[in-house]
């Protein structure tokens, strides 16, 4: 399992969002976070991604314990929780192209920048530095930005966030298929269309008790040769 979290408490100053939540993902599936406003939806990415420490219970990716200190851990999991960070110089090419630079060598069959540029038609935009971007136009560029490193882990918080349809439409696919290269995705959203689809699982954090996920179970099914 490539993660796991056992008896996970989440909270602030010892009072806890949500107790004893028991979740595991494997490589190929996607986990759709939904909840009420205070929920613990973000809180429990930030646990996921090795940045917060839970009350109580274990987080482990690929069997480590989640710290974003250590760099293996680092290694295996991308993260967009609350937006970008920029290079106040660097035009949005420059940055997806600094992005995969310092990952190089990138594995054969990762997201290249040119497919993220179609995928999220950052073309109109690549000369432009991001103090001169719509707020959509930096929220795809921040999506395109943790794709374009490699990663087994993809949290991703409201990645809808300032999109138009079109671009919510295209980070819905780009979930997909990363999932369908391998990896694992925990997705909180309010979006609707993401939260839906064959072989995604929904776990709700409203509930007073143990949270699960529910849903459709099983893997997705990884499309062979899939880039």
């Amino acid at each position: 399992m490539l993660l796991e979290s056992r008896d996970l408490s989440v909270g602030y100053r010892d009072q806890p969002l949500f107790n004893a939540l028991r979740m595991d993902v494997d490589t190929g599936e996607v986990l759709v976070v939904t909840g009420r406003n205070g929920s613990g939806k973000s809180s429990l990415l930030r646990c996921l991604a090795g940045q917060q420490r839970p009350l109580g219970g274990t987080v482990t990716v690929e069997g480590r314990t989640a710290d974003d200190r250590a760099p293996r851990f680092r290694r295996s999991v991308a993260a967009l929780l609350d937006g970008g960070a920029w290079y106040p110089n660097l035009t949005a090419a420059e940055h997806l192209s600094f992005v995969q630079l310092v990952n190089d060598p990138l594995p054969d069959d990762w997201f290249t920048a040119a497919d993220l540029t179609t995928a999220l038609a950052l073309d109109g935009f690549a000369d432009t530095v991001p103090g001169q971007l719509s707020s959509g136009q930096r929220q795809r560029l921040a999506v395109a930005m943790v794709l374009a490193r490699p990663s087994r882990l993809l949290l991703l918080d409201e990645p809808e966030r300032h999109l138009d349809e079109t671009g919510r439409d295209a980070v819905g696919r780009l979930v997909v298929e990363y999932a369908d290269r391998g990896g694992a995705v925990v997705l909180v959203t309010h979006d609707a269309s993401l939260a839906t689809g064959p072989g995604l699982r929904t776990l709700s954090l409203d509930r007073d008790t143990t949270a699960r996920p529910a849903g459709t179970s099983g893997k997705r099914r990884r499309r062979s040769g899939a880039r």
